[in-house]
C-alpha cells in the first residue's frame, strides 16, 4: 500500500470511527456484519490472488464462531478481545492441519476439496445434540476488559471493536503482499514449475496462505458471532461459502481495501433488495454480480487502479 493509500485508508477509518454514534442501530449491526464478513472474503483474495478458489471457506467462519460461543459457554469467560483471539487461533489451528492436505491440490480439486470439508464440519454440528443441532445456540454478551456496556452501548462497542481488528488486519496484509512470500502469489498463479526451479516450494507457500486465509475467517466468524449473538451449523453450509465468494468476486484483489468495501456493498444490496423486493432479492443479487464480471470484471478496486491511470495519463 503507498504511502497516500495509508493516508486515505486511515481518514477513512477515523471517519468510520466517528460517524457510528451519529447512526441508526441497524446500519451500525448491518455494517459489524459486513466488516466481519470481510474479513472472510479478505483470506478468500489472499488465496486467489495466487490462483486458489475455496469453496468451503465457511469451515475457518464456522470454527471462528462457535469458539467463541463454547468458550462462553462451557468456562464463562467472556471478554470479547480475548475470545476474537481464541476464534481466530482455532480457526487457524484447523486450518494449518487442513493445508497439509490442500496444498497437494489446485484448481477445481482445490475448492471442491475444501467444500467437502466444509459439509462434513455442517454434518457433524448437524447430528451433535450437545451443540445445539440444527438449532445452534446463542452467544453469551461479552465483556469489554471488565466493561459491560449497556445495550445502547454494545452495538457500537461490537463495532468499534471489529472496525480495530480489520485495520489491524488489513495493515498486516498489506505487509504480507510486500513480502518475498507474497510477491509469489502472481509467479505461482502463472507458473508453479518455474517457482520450484528458483528453490522455493510451492507447496510451503499455498500452506502458509492457507493458514493465513484460515486464521481472517475464524477472526471474522468470531466477530459476527459476538455481534448475531446466535451460532448455528448454517455457518458452515455451502452456501454460506458461495456467498463469501461472490463478495471476492465483487471486490477483486487489486487491493486490500476492496474487500471491505465489496463486503459493505454487498450487505447493503442484500438488505435493501430484501426489504423492496422480497421475492426476487436473489435475482437482483445475481443482476449486481453479473453487472459486475461484464463491466468490471477485475472488481470494484478495479475502479481505483482506472482513476490512477487516468491521472498518470493527462499528467
Amino acid at each position: 500500500m503507498s504511502g497516500r493509500g495509508q493516508l486515505v485508508g486511515g481518514l477513512m477509518f477515523l471517519f468510520a470511527t466517528a460517524a457510528a454514534p451519529l447512526l441508526p442501530d441497524w446500519i451500525v449491526s448491518l455494517a459489524t456484519v459486513a466488516l466481519a464478513n470481510a474479513l472472510v472474503v479478505l483470506g478468500l483474495v489472499v488465496l486467489w490472488r495466487a490462483g486458489l478458489v475455496s469453496f468451503g471457506q465457511a469451515i475457518y467462519y464456522c470454527i471462528g464462531a462457535y469458539a467463541v460461543a463454547l468458550t462462553a459457554r462451557w468456562t464463562g469467560f467472556r471478554d470479547a478481545f480475548a475470545l476474537v483471539v481464541i476464534g481466530g487461533v482455532a480457526a487457524g489451528l484447523v486450518a494449518a492441519l487442513i493445508g497439509f492436505l490442500l496444498a497437494r491440490y489446485r484448481e477445481i480439486f482445490f475448492a471442491m476439496l475444501s467444500l467437502a470439508l466444509s459439509m462434513i464440519l455442517y454434518g457433524v454440528l448437524v447430528k451433535t445434540e450437545s451443540l445445539g443441532s440444527t438449532d445452534g445456540f446463542s452467544v453469551a454478551t461479552p465483556t469489554f476488559l471488565g466493561f459491560a456496556p449497556h445495550r445502547d452501548t454494545l452495538g457500537l462497542s461490537l463495532y468499534w471493536l471489529t472496525l480495530g481488528v480489520d485495520a489491524v488486519c488489513a495493515v498486516l496484509i498489506s505487509a504480507y503482499y510486500r513480502s518475498v512470500a507474497g510477491a509469489l502469489a502472481a509467479p505461482i498463479r502463472d507458473n508453479e514449475i518455474r517457482v520450484e526451479f528458483l528453490g522455493v516450494s510451492v507447496a510451503s507457500v499455498v500452506h502458509a496462505k492457507v493458514v493465513i486465509s484460515g486464521v481472517l475467517g475464524g477472526l471474522g466468524g468470531a466477530l459476527a458471532a459476538l455481534t448475531i449473538g446466535h451460532v448455528d451449523p448454517n455457518m458452515s453450509y455451502w452456501t454460506t461459502s458461495g456467498s463469501f465468494v461472490f463478495v471476492t468476486i465483487l471486490a477483486g484483489a487489486s487491493s486490500v481495501a476492496a474487500a471491505f468495501v465489496g463486503s459493505l456493498a454487498y450487505e447493503a444490496v442484500r438488505s435493501f433488495a430484501f426489504d423492496l423486493m422480497p421475492q426476487l432479492w436473489q435475482m437482483t443479487l445475481g443482476s449486481v454480480l453479473l453487472l459486475t464480471i461484464l463491466f468490471l470484471p477485475n472488481g470494484l478496486g478495479s475502479l481505483v487502479s482506472r482513476v490512477k491511470r487516468r491521472e498518470e495519463a493527462k499528467s
